[in-house]
């Protein structure tokens, strides 16, 4: 680590913090009821109680298929930026000279460069498999809605059925949710690349952009109950 100045630790520190943090405080607190992601959650079961009213459930068999085709991208996705980050130690002296030449660039060692573009790749790694697992979990809520026994069997158990098809298209949508998160955090990454002074702007912007796309948004008012109109 000696190729690394204290501003370059520093700057990371406060990367992870921030990546750390907002996790926590979107997924775990209970102040973060009003999120876009809590608030879809509820939708989620919300989906499940007219799943056991639905005698016909082929529309609940493509709308989870819509969900599995996009997690399939994401996840197709983060494997050729994977591919196009590992291209980039093949032309690191050239980059090296590019980003020196920034406004508030700073010059970077082979070394330092290497170590920056393995914790790129370790990103999208991550978000891989964040993104495969969820194609998994929501091909397994698709087989969960499938045995959700039709209408006229027992009512507890068809309501037993619907709540463990939404339990799991929860959990496959919280993994999905991190996945894009890693990618949202790859992107302030990048500002490492420039300078350390770089990646602290990139990371709080990133940070502020998603706090105030889960908490702020026009999406997010959407799903709130509407005000007297």
């Amino acid at each position: 680590m000696g190729d690394f100045s204290l501003l370059d630790l520093a700057a990371v520190a406060v990367f992870l913090t921030a990546w750390i943090g907002y996790s926590v405080a979107v997924e775990r607190l209970s102040g973060s009821g009003g999120s876009l992601n809590r608030m879809m959650n509820r939708y989620r079961h919300a989906w499940a109680e007219q799943l056991e009213l639905r005698e016909n459930r082929v529309v609940d068999t493509t709308i989870n298929a819509s969900l599995q085709n996009g997690t399939a991208f994401f996840a197709s996705t983060s494997l050729i930026a994977l591919g196009s980050v590992l291209t980039l130690t093949r032309s690191a002296d050239d980059v090296l000279t590019l980003f020196g030449t920034l406004p508030f660039g700073t010059q970077t060692t082979r070394t330092t460069w290497e170590f920056k573009v393995a914790g790129l790749a370790l990103l999208f790694v991550y978000a891989f498999f964040k993104f495969a697992w969820a194609y998994r979990l929501f091909n397994y809520g698709a087989i969960l809605i499938g045995a959700v026994p039709p209408r006229g069997s027992d009512e507890e158990t068809i309501r037993r059925a619907a709540r463990r098809a939404a339990r799991m298209n929860v959990v496959a949508g919280a993994h999905f949710n991190r996945g894009q998160r890693a990618w949202f955090f790859a992107l302030a990454y990048l500002g490492w690349f420039v300078s350390p002074y770089v990646l602290f702007v990139t990371t709080l912007a990133v940070v502020y952009v998603m706090w105030q796309r889960q908490f702020a948004s026009e999406a997010c008012r959407a799903l709130q109950e509407p005000d007297d109109d």
